[in-house]
């Protein structure tokens, strides 16, 4: 049996902050490779990206694993108890950076997938599809694999992305969806000019206040069924200005925005835009505007595969897994174009922390869990 303990403990041991590869991947492509896996590199942009499949591309249906090896920095090592890569065990925890998010995941699959192939060889395929991009930019990780697939006709027909998920306890939590998430640059000029003589100048400032103001206490909208109210939130405003007499010639403010499938990208760029020109239309000044959309809001609404997921949990665990589309972004934003997708890993909210550690016991929970996934869809 594949130990996926010692596996996280093996990949925790390779320091694959983003963008550096570490040796992770080598690492699974070796015994990825060895179980049978026709594995490909698939770089782009300085990131390295595995595609590992088991199963001819005639199979009927396909089962997808995906998640990351690389992880955040470590921020000040010598905060941490044990060494941030060393992969320390103690007293039931297994320390080290990635722990939780998201080595022991990848490695619970990993293990499961090669266990499952090698016991019981299904009929179809098995694929894992991981990056080292999704902590960082996620232009050349995920998108390059979904990129890659397209043009090669390679497809999952299913896909389970192992991001730590649940909250309290493994399987309390399982991800169908997640909102949207963009941010938006606004630079507000006036015109620099003493504060004694207020008309010689164009203070940007009130401008600022005026559309941050404005932004943040617009209610766009209430709430779906299946997600939270939309939220702005003016994240700085940023001026730069030392002096006490000086009106400032430029300000500058970011929002970030998290929305539910009421909105789009577009439409909530649309309505930026809106609001900084009124506000620019009442006060004189100029305001441009720049914008990033991370990822549109998406859902899998409950069905088939949202109850396969809820199935293996219950049988494995006990628990009743709520449905939510709660938290940040994930490369779910990129799959769900490819295939239905749905979110399940550990306990999450150690993550990025000094001394970010995974319970032992959890990790083979949790390949138990996939392996019963597996089962259950290729029976």
């Amino acid at each position: 049996m594949t130990d996926p303990q010692s596996l996280t403990a093996d990949l925790i041991r390779c320091p694959s902050v983003t963008p550096e590869e570490g040796g992770a991947l080598v690492l699974l492509e070796g015994m990825l490779g060895a179980a049978g896996f026709a594995c490909t590199r698939v770089d782009r942009g300085g990131v390295s990206n595995l595609y590992a499949r088991w199963g001819g591309k005639g199979h009927a249906r396909s089962f997808g694993f995906n998640g990351h090896t690389d992880v955040v920095p470590v921020g000040d090592a010598a905060a941490w108890t044990y060494p941030p890569f060393g992969a320390v065990e103690a007293d039931g925890w297994l320390y080290g950076r990635g722990a939780t998010d998201m080595k022991s995941g990848v490695a619970a699959f990993a293990a499961a997938a090669i266990d499952f192939v090698t016991d019981t060889p299904p009929d179809g395929a098995v694929i894992l599809a991981i990056t080292g991009d999704e902590e960082g930019v996620a232009t050349d990780g995920t998108a390059a694999l979904l990129d890659w697939m397209a043009e090669t006709g390679e497809a999952m027909d299913i896909c389970i992305v192992g991001e730590p998920t649940s909250t309290e306890v493994i399987g309390d939590m399982v991800k169908i969806g997640r909102r949207g998430s963009m941010s938006a640059w606004f630079t507000v000029k006036g015109k620099q000019g003493h504060s004694a003589y207020l008309d010689k100048a164009l203070n940007p400032m009130p401008a600022v206040a005026l559309l941050a103001h404005r932004l943040s206490a617009h209610v766009l909208d209430e709430g779906t069924d299946h997600f939270d109210a939309s939220t702005c939130s003016v994240t700085t405003i940023d001026t730069g200005n030392p002096a006490t007499n000086v009106i400032p010639a430029e300000s500058r403010m970011v929002v970030n925005l998290r929305f539910n499938d009421t909105h789009s990208g577009a439409s909530l760029t649309e309505w930026l835009r809106a609001e900084a020109d009124r506000v620019a239309a009442e006060t004189g000044v100029r305001i441009a505007m720049d914008v990033k959309i991370s990822g549109e809001a998406f859902i899998t609404p409950p069905g088939d595969l949202s109850d396969l997921v809820t199935h293996a949990i219950t049988r494995k665990t006990g628990q009743s897994p709520v449905l939510s589309t709660s938290g940040g972004t994930s490369d779910a934003r990129f799959v769900r174009a490819h295939c239905p997708v749905v979110e399940f890993g550990l306990v999450g909210h150690r993550m990025h922390q000094v001394d970010e550690r995974v319970r032992i016991a959890d990790i083979h929970d949790l390949k138990r869990i996939y392996t019963r996934m597996l089962t259950d869809y290729f029976a």
